[in-house]
């Protein structure tokens, strides 16, 4: 099915765009890293691109710009807004 142009694809950044102001726990794995290979990072979700994350720590200051080729996974413990407001959401 082509997409209409009214219509958006879920991809990452979109469903991020949507939840912009949440807390979110980013999941990443770094290869080869013998410090950390795999880290959490948690902050208030600022921004989101095709290729990255923006989260910044309400306790410390610091903003992560984050790589989307490190991510494993995103978890939120609030509800996530998913429903496109000007397509089908699917």
């Amino acid at each position: 099915f082509p997409a209409s142009p009214m219509q958006q694809e879920s991809y990452i950044e979109n469903i991020l765009r949507l939840n912009l102001g949440k807390v979110a726990n980013v999941y990443m794995t770094f290869e080869n890293n013998a410090e950390w290979n795999a880290k959490v990072f948690t902050g208030v979700l600022e921004a989101a691109g095709r290729d990255h994350i923006i989260i910044s720590d309400p306790e410390n200051g610091s903003r992560y710009f984050l790589l989307m080729v490190y991510l494993d996974y995103i978890t939120f413990d609030e509800p996530l807004n998913y429903d496109y407001p000007f397509g089908s959401g699917r």
